[in-house]
């Protein structure tokens, strides 16, 4: 192919050495495009200048060279290392890129207290105390929690919180705290507890368990049977953990790694499998120029992915990689450990594989629906909010009811796939002040997020109110007081011209408001969370409020049964044409007699 016609590459060529090194393209801007590694810099770099054969993507990329350095290195490992810290940096448009660079979350024990807490933790682990993890996702931590929580009742709320109690919270009512806030459990009895959370996270279920059925059996002896049954019920939870989370096989830390490829969109699909247990799965779509093969795809999502993070002793990958010897030197020499990296699987990590492989194709046909434009709108919605990561999921609250009547609360869901309509959900709300809508929304959280954190449903990254600070503190009050931590509670309301493109939002925690710009992606994604909610709380409250009238009216009257309401419904079209039809208008209809149809008038008109 022809060279670059403003960039004469002879001169640099000619000094390249015969090493290892890092080398980086540059455009007409001064802006690096590209960044690549080599083992022989000399003979690497002279193959893009070489008239022959290319692909699409090398003829675009040096028709665009108008500068190149280099970077020479010892060792080939300490050129894929620079490589990767380069491509961080600069992000050239032709490397494969991955988005999101944030660390894995990790679940935090405070040892260091006497009453230990346990939390969502993600960044820097510099504090006091222990660090379980890393977990594949804020879901897995969130679960995990959740399911501790059922098991081992130490509590997860915020130290805040805790010593400014005066009695027991909803926590220890449904009986997942023993309110050491309020000294309803002693240090040792809560040190018991801690132990056994500690040794659950490393691995040690089983021994756990063992402990546990000792306990059991010695409560049982001494005629304790109310201890003897909480302990049963405990271990009970805990097999049931096991069997959810148990992988047949697994031994050590293994991370499963599968690739899938459509239309030049590339989706990575990452299982992470630790001490035998299946912590869950993450979804990447690294960015890649055009037509870039998967063997190509996996080194480069690995270095950018585990090069500074913690990484397990094994990795297994759906493609065979080229320099899968060179990734090891570089991943172990970072990570202070041996890791070897697999493609050749059988048997049950060829299943892991093929599970994985499934997971990564239904996750790519589901982004290619329209993930154009809603990956726009959560990107934006990510850097308008100041959020640590992209958020996956919106949950939005909306009151709907006429003046007071037939109150209905709605929550609507929406995913980077759009909406989640099988996790919408309708709240009717009762015994509450007709009109009042913060009380109406208060029951609606509480009754949405109780089951939450009894483990049905997921929690939302983002918590969308449709109001302004009254009702968001609805939200932030609930969440709080069920312990929900790392939602982000936002309300959104109309501007004082109630138009739309002007609205106002309140986050939780920050002060004055916030306004984006009415051609805001995240902004559009906001109005289409709200309008969804809208719609489907005035749907349910007029289902509600016809059901409640006729009800109300009809069913009130004595002799006047199903088939004669019916009847009437039919014949008059509803029930204001009922109420304007006359006794005699009444007697016609088959059934109605002259005194019942008397009754019917005088009820409807009184």
């Amino acid at each position: 192919m022809s060279e670059a016609k403003s960039f004469n590459p002879a001169p640099i060529l000619k000094t390249l050495p015969g090493g290892p090194g890092v080398y980086r393209m540059f455009d007409d801007r001064g802006t690096v495009i590209y960044v690549g590694k080599a083992r022989n810099l000399k003979r690497r770099v002279s193959s893009y200048f070489q008239k022959g054969a290319h692909n699409a993507k090398t003829q675009a990329l040096v028709g665009q060279v108008a500068d190149l350095q280099v970077t020479v290195t010892h060792t080939e490992a300490e050129a894929l290392i620079l490589e990767n810290n380069l491509i961080k940096e600069h992000r050239p448009r032709y490397n494969v890129l991955l988005r999101d660079d944030k660390s894995y979350p990790y679940i935090y024990l405070s040892t260091q207290q006497d009453f230990p807490r346990l939390s969502f933790h993600r960044g820097q682990r510099s504090g006091e105390g222990r660090y379980f993890g890393p977990f594949p996702s804020a879901g897995a931590v969130r679960a995990t929690l959740n399911h501790l929580q059922k098991v081992f009742p130490v509590r997860q709320c915020r130290d805040s919180f805790y010593r400014h109690r005066s009695r027991p919270c909803l926590q220890h009512q449904i009986g997942r705290c023993t309110a050491p806030c309020v000294g309803l459990i002693d240090k040792a009895d809560y040190a018991k507890d801690v132990r056994h959370v500690e040794m659950f996270l490393a691995g040690q279920s089983n021994e756990v368990i063992d402990e546990l059925v000792g306990r059991m059996e010695a409560a049982a002896e001494a005629l304790d049977f109310e201890l003897a049954a909480r302990l049963r019920d405990r271990i009970a939870n805990l097999r049931r953990i096991q069997e959810r989370q148990y992988v047949a096989g697994a031994r050590g830390d293994v991370d499963v790694i599968a690739c899938a490829l459509r239309e030049n969109l590339a989706c990575v699909q990452v299982f992470v499998i630790r001490d035998g247990q299946n912590l869950g799965n993450q979804t990447f779509f690294p960015r890649a120029p055009a037509d870039t093969p998967a063997e190509e795809i996996l080194p480069a999502f690995i270095a950018h992915h585990y090069l500074g993070q913690e990484t397990p002793a094994e990795l297994l990958v759906s493609h065979e990689l080229p320099d899968s010897d060179l990734l090891e030197e570089a991943l172990g020499h970072d990570a202070g450990h041996r890791v070897h990296i697999s493609a050749r699987l059988r048997g049950e990590r060829r299943r892991w594989m093929e599970m994985a492989q499934r997971n990564a194709e239904h996750a790519l046909s589901a982004r290619m629906d329209s993930e154009a434009i809603m990956e726009r709108r959560f990107e934006d919605l990510q850097q308008a909010l100041a959020l640590d990561q992209m958020p996956e999921r919106i949950e939005c609250f909306d009151i709907s009811h006429t003046q007071g009547e037939a109150t209905v609360a709605s929550c609507v869901v929406v995913g980077r796939e759009g909406p989640i309509k099988d996790d919408y959900r309708r709240f009717n709300i009762e015994g509450v002040t007709a009109g009042d809508d913060y009380a109406a929304m208060r029951q609606a959280l509480e009754r949405r997020y109780r089951r939450v954190k009894e483990g049905e449903g997921t929690p939302p990254d983002v918590l969308l109110i449709d109001g302004g600070a009254g009702q968001l503190r609805q939200a932030e009050d609930v969440l709080e007081s069920l312990q929900i931590e790392d939602v982000l509670a936002v309300g959104i309301s109309k501007g004082p011209r109630r138009r739309p493109g002007e609205e106002v939002l309140t986050i939780a925690g920050r002060t004055g408001t916030t306004r984006l710009a009415p051609e805001s992606p995240a902004l559009h994604l906001l109005q289409q969370a709200r309008d969804e909610a809208h719609r489907f709380a005035i749907t349910g409250h007029r289902s509600q409020r016809g059901k409640s009238r006729t009800r109300s009216s009809l069913e009130e009257i004595p002799g006047l049964g199903p088939k004669r309401r019916a009847a009437l419904m039919k014949q008059f079209g509803g029930l204001k044409g009922i109420k304007r039809a006359g006794v005699e208008d009444l007697s016609r209809v088959p059934g109605i007699s002259a005194v019942l149809a008397e009754q019917i008038h005088a009820h409807l008109n009184s």
